[in-house]
């Protein structure tokens, strides 16, 4: 992690916490309502955006021109903007857009700030639960309401203790699907669906693994954030680092990381 000043680390974190403060209204007011205003983005297929992804990607790009301006900006609905000071807002205004329109509280906003080889810092947001996420600078906390805790990833020493998550049951191409399928078969349990939240329950000590393929930096960035902070580790399916997307592997231990990564390349 680069040199970065106390004074900095807690104006990014006040920044990161202003970004979620004002995307949570935005998303209530659109989750389980009749007036989402779906657009699919792709011809064949279905990847839904709703206004209420445009809308918080807005409001939050319009408080980093007053107070980060010289920060660069990387989100998921609009252009990007090349910053001048080193750092870059890396935004997902609603990840598992899909949930959200389903009603099921597994999507999130996820905020990272990446310095240049990666986040230093990262935000899991959930609205609806009214639970923050947050890791960076040698900490990782969630809070919910008045109270904060501590996040801290539990140990495994096997993959046949482990919990393993992905979000879509085929993972991604076919040969991508089966390699997964090798570590889900030697798991003690698997689970689908939960999106971004799935790494906040791991940050949270609640899992193990999380395996998905096909991502892209703003859909990882800030979960990576916290779950190292949390005492985690996230890596593509090779061991590299993953902070631009592709295959990605979450693991609360590094011995089931070694071992899940051992099957996935099988």
């Amino acid at each position: 992690m680069p040199d970065i000043s106390q004074t900095l680390q807690s104006e990014l974190l006040d920044v990161a916490n202003a970004l979620a403060d004002a995307a949570r209204p935005i998303a209530l007011k659109y989750f389980r309502s009749s007036g989402q205003n779906l657009e699919n983005k792709l011809d064949e297929g279905f990847d839904p955006v709703t206004i209420a992804d445009k809308a918080i990607e807005r409001e939050m790009r319009d408080i980093l021109a007053k107070r980060r301006p010289d920060d660069g900006i990387l989100g998921e609905e609009y252009e990007n903007i090349n910053g001048v000071s080193g750092f870059t807002w890396v935004l997902d205004p609603i990840d598992g857009t899909r949930g959200f329109i389903s009603g099921t509280p597994t999507w999130g906003v996820l905020i990272a700030v990446d310095a240049g080889e990666g986040p230093v810092l990262g935000v899991i947001d959930q609205p609806y639960t009214g639970e923050r996420f947050i890791g960076g600078f040698g900490t990782a906390s969630m809070t919910r309401g008045q109270q904060t805790y501590d996040l801290v990833v539990r140990k495994c020493a096997d993959v046949s203790d482990a919990i393993v998550f992905t979000t879509f049951p085929e993972v991604g191409t076919d040969a991508e699907g089966a390699a997964f399928k090798r570590v889900a078969g030697q798991a003690k349990l698997t689970r689908y669906g939960m999106d971004c939240y799935a790494y906040a329950l791991l940050a949270s000590g609640q899992i193990d693994l999380v395996i998905e393929a096909g991502l892209n930096a703003y859909d990882i960035q800030g979960p990576i954030a916290v779950i190292e902070a949390a005492g985690g580790i996230v890596t593509d399916w090779q061991g590299n680092p993953a902070h631009q997307g592709g295959q990605v592997i979450a693991a609360s231990d590094k011995r089931i990381h070694a071992q899940a990564i051992e099957l996935l390349n099988g």
